[in-house]
């Protein structure tokens, strides 16, 4: 880095956004032009509208759980409120934002005890804990079958890192292409490829970072993840910083993620009082409320202290990412994975998934009687993960198998393998995993409009045919659930086309997938579009 542009985010943010005035105290700071700090801080929801204090999360779950009225009743208190994006929260829901700390289950009588105030705003749920966690499952501790293995306790003993140092890189590179692990946040691709191909890169100054941007409505393991296994993510970063030859790991987590992030930390500490890590350095980056950096170039983007809009590719990121230098980005859930790779080897790894290697988190919300994460078998239907979070809630009808960017699949197909390869043949995707279940009182006209409004919103409006079109789409819907359909305005009639379009048109992935939800939902359930 040759200037103090990535200092942007973090500077406004200690100026509390962007208030009157901060843009030209940002500017004298780092001499970077003061239209440049303003175009920063007003793409991130959390800088641009610094006086917005309640956030309520407006994603599929939290509104079946009541998040409307929780929104109207804080308005009617005076309270600084506005309605935002999925929270990561759905297992608890509904969900809300004070200021940057996410509270789970919140009630309309929490909201009418704040008298106002929104700093007296509290969960019921959470009471006045500094931290919370949701439903993990299944309730064991078994480090011989489960990787990830929420419910045991946190281990600073290093093994994996130690074994990777006694190794060659190739050697830890190959027991993970012997695992079969796939990235976990949502392409699902292999992630012994990446290692690969940062490690055979000529410049020597390479970069590893973390994905904690979790923005995937009905997604939430990342969060559980860093709260309970801190320690397998900071050592899976560790080993890949050593195998590829970095010196510095940066980790970038949403601005939402306040408790998980001192955890985080915690486990850094952990290992450096053990004599680890000490020859590491780790950066922690806030993103500051947007969904796209989701995708590891706009990621970068933010990183680098700019707006987050992704970049063309090629060339990858294991070519040039960070600051032009071959860089390694994983998800959290991936790189959580790695110690138990290498220090158990990955046949043992791949031998425990059923369609496909390995195990997989699996987040569940919606009609289901114990939301929560799973880790199960990559390959179990739904029924069978249903079954692990205790049954369904009512008639099933429908489901998204993989988040808002999987759309949405009819109960028939409760008996397809939540895998990779098995959803792709269907029209959808495993994506993050983030299940959620809608019963029979769902229309499904509601359920995608709650989609398409999430799309709208987080679209970087980069390219012109996801800025136009996801905001077409939702006004499309709007106007047939309105029956206020007419020729001079958007019609469903079009959504083939404008879905095309958005799908050969778009950059990245939010605009090649945005129109799935309605096309899903069009293709599997007509007659709720009658």
């Amino acid at each position: 880095m040759n200037d103090k542009r990535h200092q942007i985010p973090e500077l406004l943010q200690e100026l509390n956004g962007l208030q009157k005035g901060n843009s030209k105290e940002v500017s004298l700071q780092t001499g970077i032009p003061e239209a440049d700090i303003y175009g920063v801080g007003s793409f991130y929801h959390l800088l641009a509208d610094p006086n917005t204090k309640i956030r309520v999360c407006t994603g599929l779950s939290c509104r079946m759980s009541g998040a409307d009225e929780i929104l109207e009743t804080a308005k009617k208190m005076g309270l600084p409120t506005a309605e935002c994006s999925c929270l990561a929260a759905c297992d608890k829901p509904p969900a809300v934002l004070r200021d940057r700390a996410t509270l789970p289950q919140v009630t309309v009588e929490s909201i009418e005890e704040t008298e106002g105030d929104w700093e007296k705003l509290m969960s019921d749920f959470a009471g006045d804990k500094k931290s919370w966690k949701g439903e993990v499952g299944p309730k064991i501790d078994d480090p011989e079958k489960l990787p990830l293995n929420l419910l045991g306790k946190q281990n600073f003993d290093g093994n994996g890192l130690k074994k990777t140092l006694s190794q060659t890189p190739e050697v830890t590179i190959k027991e993970i292409e012997n695992s079969g692990l796939q990235g976990r946040g949502g392409a699902g691709f292999p992630a012994a490829f990446k290692w690969n191909a940062v490690l055979k890169q000529e410049e020597k100054t390479r970069y590893v970072v973390l994905n904690a941007d979790e923005g995937e409505p009905g997604t939430f393991k990342d969060r559980e993840i860093m709260l309970r296994r801190p320690d397998l993510v900071i050592e899976g970063l560790a080993i890949a910083a050593k195998v590829i030859g970095a010196k510095e790991i940066y980790l970038y987590l949403r601005g939402e993620f306040e408790f998980p992030k001192v955890e985080m930390r915690k486990a850094i500490q952990g290992f450096k009082d053990n004599g680890l890590l000490e020859d590491l350095e780790f950066h922690f980056h806030d993103g500051q409320g947007a969904y796209i950096c989701g995708e590891e170039t706009a990621l970068l983007e933010a990183l680098e202290g700019k707006r987050g809009m992704p970049r063309l590719k090629p060339p990858f990121p294991v070519e040039k990412g960070l600051w032009q230098k071959p860089t390694l980005i994983h998800n959290v859930e991936t790189i959580a994975c790695i110690p138990s790779i290498v220090s158990r080897g990955g046949k043992w790894f791949k031998d425990l998934g059923i369609t496909e290697p390995g195990i997989k988190l699996y987040c569940i919300s919606g009609h289901v009687k114990n939301p929560g994460i799973y880790e199960m078998p990559l390959g179990i239907t739904l029924d069978e993960l249903v079954e692990e979070a205790g049954g369904y809630i009512g008639r099933l009808k429908a489901f998204s198998p993989g988040g808002a960017s999987s759309g949405f699949l009819p109960a028939s197909f409760r008996n397809v393998p939540l895998d990779f390869k098995g959803l792709q043949k269907t029209g959808s995707m495993l994506g993050s995993a983030g299940v959620v279940v809608l019963n029979d009182s769902i229309n499904m006209k509601w359920a995608v409009a709650q989609q398409l409004e999430f799309f709208e919103r987080e679209s970087c409006g980069q390219c012109a045919p996801c800025r136009i079109g996801t905001r077409y789409l939702r006004e499309a819907l709007e106007s047939k659930i309105d029956g206020t359909e007419s020729s001079n305005k958007p019609s469903l009639e079009f959504t083939e086309d404008v879905s095309w379009q958005m799908t050969e048109g778009s950059i990245c992935g939010l605009g090649q997938i945005a129109s799935l939800p309605l096309t899903s939902a069009q293709k599997y359930f007509p007659k709720d579009f009658e």
